[in-house]
């Protein structure tokens, strides 16, 4: 397959505004941020929403999408998990509920320190989904001073393995008990 360049870069579209209805999440594992950043700019034509060491994010008005990118060159899968960011704790409890309703095994952590920001979230458990789970979310405030990794006592969040095991932790994956 031949590739062309193009002779000048695709114009991006303003910043888009925050959105009131929900959006799917994907966030995925890349080798090279900036790369990754570039490639999912031109792509989707919009500048990141946010950008720290190793991260971005983009909010794509359409399709509805919250694309994160974690640096992790040594990750196993390029996926690291999978969500739904939601408007309001509100819809958060709201989704929790449903989960209960339904028997769907599932845990919630409140004002959880990931991926940058603070979050309310619950995460369900999920069959044949790479990592097992989906998480539901809302963002409450950014986190601008955290370094990638969460610290709050509720979540693991991005961590790289230790020893030989250079696979990160999937962002924002709820420990037992929260």
């Amino acid at each position: 397959m031949q590739s062309t360049t193009p002779a000048t870069t695709p114009a991006v579209r303003p910043q888009p505004a925050p959105t009131a209805t929900s959006r799917v999440q994907l966030a995925l594992n890349v080798a090279d941020i900036d790369a990754a950043t570039r490639f999912y700019r031109d792509l989707f034509g919009v500048e990141p929403a946010k950008q720290r060491p190793g991260y971005a994010n983009f909010e794509v008005v359409d399709p509805p999408l919250k694309l994160v990118l974690f640096e992790n060159p040594g990750a196993a899968s390029p996926l690291n998990h999978l969500g739904v960011e939601v408007a309001t704790p509100e819809d958060v409890v709201a989704a929790a509920g449903r989960f209960a309703r339904t028997g769907l095994p599932h845990s919630i952590a409140q004002a959880d320190r990931c991926c940058h920001a603070v979050q309310d979230k619950v995460w369900v458990d999920a069959p044949d989904v790479p990592l097992g789970g989906w998480e539901f979310y809302t963002v409450l405030a950014d986190d601008p001073g955290q370094n990638g990794a969460g610290r709050g006592p509720a979540s693991v969040c991005c961590t790289p393995g230790t020893g030989t095991d250079t696979a990160a932790t999937p962002c924002c994956v709820a420990t037992q008990g929260s």
